[in-house]
């Protein structure tokens, strides 16, 4: 077994895709590693540009866009790793973050998954790679500005963890699918991704269950990762906005619907919808993030 598998998903993002493989590969690794890469049914030539340049890649290609989770599954039922590394097209990984992460896993084996540090092209934290779990508290906080305005006040900041730093490690809720290193053992108990959620919601699930079976979820910021945030989905189309709104009801549903009472969860679903109209009203003028 290989030490370690790294999947990418693409869809129609070449260039991107391209320059995150180039730095897997060079990678500092000591020990034998893959790449898969997933495609959903790109058009605009990555399966050819990665096949050319990339000959020791194993591509696969679907049909149709299955979304990230599906797309992420097949990749994962092919991998031959000990650790499975979800990792995004437009990402770009340091020479020596896999080695570290790996190794980590290797001398933590109660840590079912771990994430490290994602910064944004500015410099500043990719904020979603360590967070706490989307209770309607800790989403009512969060949606309503409480978080921006208490960035240190750990009640105000249950969901991005505002009140922690950055630069320590500890255990969180959640990690961002953009980067997480998960163990097979633990994929083996847990189960794969949630092929509902298309492309948003699916590693806050993943996490949940792991921990709901007894895994740790760790945030190791000492290596670190670029993530051109957004580049797949920068135009914003409708389909992106509903799917991130989407995932939210699901989760809800899934893991908090049957924990709280009929008014709570009618509230969460209240204030989903009117985000979701809110994000579609700043979408039509470009102000949607």
């Amino acid at each position: 077994m290989l030490k370690l598998s790294v999947i990418i998903v693409n869809y129609n993002t070449a260039e991107l895709t391209v320059d995150c493989i180039a730095s897997v590969l060079k990678s500092r690794m000591d020990s034998e590693y893959e790449i898969i890469l997933v495609d959903n049914a790109s058009s605009d030539g990555t399966v050819a540009r990665v096949r050319e340049q990339f000959p020791q890649v194993r591509v696969i290609v679907n049909e149709d866009n299955l979304g990230f989770a599906k797309a992420n599954n097949i990749g994962i039922k092919v991998a031959q790793g000990e650790h499975i590394l979800l990792l995004n097209s437009d990402t770009l990984v340091e020479t020596n973050t896999l080695d570290y992460m790996a190794k980590f896993m290797d001398e933590n084996p109660k840590v079912g998954a771990a994430g490290c540090k994602v910064l944004l092209p500015d410099g500043r934290l990719d904020k979603a790679c360590k967070r706490g779990f989307p209770t309607p508290s800790a989403s009512f906080y969060y949606a309503f500005g409480f978080a921006k305005l208490f960035p240190k006040v750990k009640r105000f900041n249950q969901y991005q963890l505002g009140y922690l730093s950055p630069d320590e490690k500890y255990p969180v809720d959640c990690l961002v699918g953009a980067f997480m290193m998960v163990r097979r053992e633990t994929i083996n108990q847990v189960g794969l991704l949630d092929e509902e959620f298309f492309m948003y919601g699916e590693d806050i699930d993943w996490c949940y269950r792991m921990k709901q079976a007894g895994w740790e979820i760790y945030y190791n910021p000492a290596v670190k990762i670029l993530h051109l945030k957004g580049a797949s989905s920068r135009k914003k189309p409708k389909k992106i906005i509903y799917e991130f709104h989407r995932a939210m009801i699901l989760f809800h549903r899934k893991h908090y619907k049957n924990k709280y009472p009929a008014l709570v969860n009618g509230l969460v679903y209240a204030g989903v919808g009117t985000k979701y109209l809110m994000s579609l009203m700043l979408n039509r003028f470009g102000s949607v993030r």
